[in-house]
């Protein structure tokens, strides 16, 4: 398991990167155009300490690309397609993987680690798709208008939205497991890459595709 894990990161990476050599060059790109794995990657691409970003979910969409190039999941390289990602935040996968081993796990490279060993990279590759609404730029204001709107993912499946405006404003989206606390927008995590045809929203958990 020590030895997989580091070998997959160094492939997904190289994944990335041939991925977006095929889209065209920084200064020959319309505006609106930066994707989210450029956006996700700009910090420097390491596990931290800081739970409320996206470091997890991020690996994670490198090792699927890394194992499966054509996977639907390099669009997120992709700026010229229009998407939308609700992005779990590493807070919400250690929750997750609090769920799936019964443990609390605080490192986010040993979360990663251990969602790769229990889950594998084909069900990682269908959550991750289950967090994408393709062919739409659904910005904050979008979103929030949509009450009651069943989103149809990449996935295949779709995801309930739930708006909520007392006492406070709250953003509910309701997934296919039914027993487990349904994830929350990230109020001060939204529109990631805003003014570009990939926008996206932190989560506070996992949409989960199936009841688990």
């Amino acid at each position: 398991m020590k030895r997989r894990v580091p070998a997959l990161l160094a492939a997904s990476a190289l994944a990335l990167g041939a991925v977006q050599a095929t889209a065209p060059a920084a200064s020959a790109k319309a505006a609106g155009e930066d994707s989210l794995a450029g956006l996700l990657t700009s910090d420097g691409n390491q596990f931290d300490k800081n739970k409320r970003d996206f470091d997890i979910v991020t690996e994670a969409a490198l090792a699927v690309v890394a194992a499966k190039p054509e996977s639907p999941v390099a669009l997120l390289a992709d700026g010229t397609k229009r998407l939308t990602v609700f992005a779990p935040t590493d807070e919400a996968f250690r929750l997750l993987a609090e769920d799936l081993t019964g443990q609390s796990i605080k490192s986010e490279k040993k979360i990663f680690e251990a969602l790769v060993d229990l889950a594998g990279v084909d069900t990682i590759e269908t959550v991750l798709l289950y967090h994408v609404v393709p062919g739409k730029t659904l910005t904050s204001n979008k979103v929030l208008k949509a009450d009651g709107a069943r989103l149809t993912t990449a996935q295949g499946g779709k995801v309930k939205v739930d708006i909520k405006k007392k006492p406070s404003l709250s953003i509910t989206l309701k997934d296919r497991d039914k027993n487990d606390q349904d994830p929350q927008v990230v109020l001060k995590a939204i529109d990631l890459n805003k003014g570009n045809k990939q926008v996206a929203h932190g989560i506070d958990r996992v949409l989960r595709p199936i009841d688990l």
